[in-house]
């Protein structure tokens, strides 16, 4: 009778063979399990709606006249409003540069419940001027086909209403024949063509003095 001996290192071959044998076939290709779907906040055949715009708000805004320039813009600003600017009421064209040299003579608009994404405007002269009885001095629009009238305005003003093309001179009416460097200090007294005269292009010559002089 023929005994087959197992070694020891065989036995331990065997058994690592069949513990890698093929599993059991299920007839299905085995997936990973998907992850649980989240619960939708929506219900079904609801579409998620966007958040609403911001709907424009409003508040109040004080009344500035009076104040000083700086002053208006940081109590404005305090009450939600950001969109500021100014001019200069006596209709020189004149910037605010340092905004506690000038003051508030009035505002647009008035006080009251405003949008606060208004654009708030100043109407303002420097502190030691008054500001105008009659109201703001508008600056005019861009000339057409018609000279306007000018006196009393800035040159600046004036050469800022004429076409950019026109030759333009400005002679001092005091006889002295001072150069005029700064032209928001000085008005116009003529000009020629004359106010209502047409416009076509030719040259135009203003008359000026330093404003707080006759003309």
């Amino acid at each position: 009778m023929r005994i087959t001996r197992t070694s020891a290192a065989t036995a331990l071959l065997l058994a690592a063979l069949t513990a890698c044998g093929p599993t059991a076939d299920t007839g299905t290709d085995a997936k990973p399990e998907s992850p649980t779907p989240k619960a939708s906040a929506t219900g079904a055949g609801e579409v998620a709606q966007e958040p609403p715009a911001d709907i424009q708000s409003t508040a109040n805004l004080p009344d500035m006249a009076g104040r000083g320039l700086q002053s208006a813009q940081d109590e404005a600003q305090a009450a939600g409003f950001y969109l500021l600017t100014s001019h200069d009421a006596l209709g020189r064209g004149r910037n605010q540069l340092l905004d506690r040299n000038w003051k508030v003579c009035a505002q647009s608009p008035a006080s009251g419940t405003q949008p606060t994404d208004t654009e708030v405007d100043f109407s303002t002269v420097k502190l030691e001027e008054s500001c105008p009885a009659s109201g703001d001095q508008a600056e005019p629009e861009e000339a057409g086909g018609t000279m306007p009238d000018f006196a009393g305005k800035s040159v600046k003003v004036a050469r800022q209403a004429l076409d950019g093309s026109t030759s333009i001179t400005v002679n001092d009416v005091s006889g002295q024949d001072r150069m005029v460097l700064v032209e928001s200090n000085w008005q116009v007294c003529s000009t020629d063509p004359a106010a209502g005269a047409k416009l076509d292009g030719q040259p135009v010559t203003i008359g000026a003095g330093k404003f707080g002089e006759s003309c």
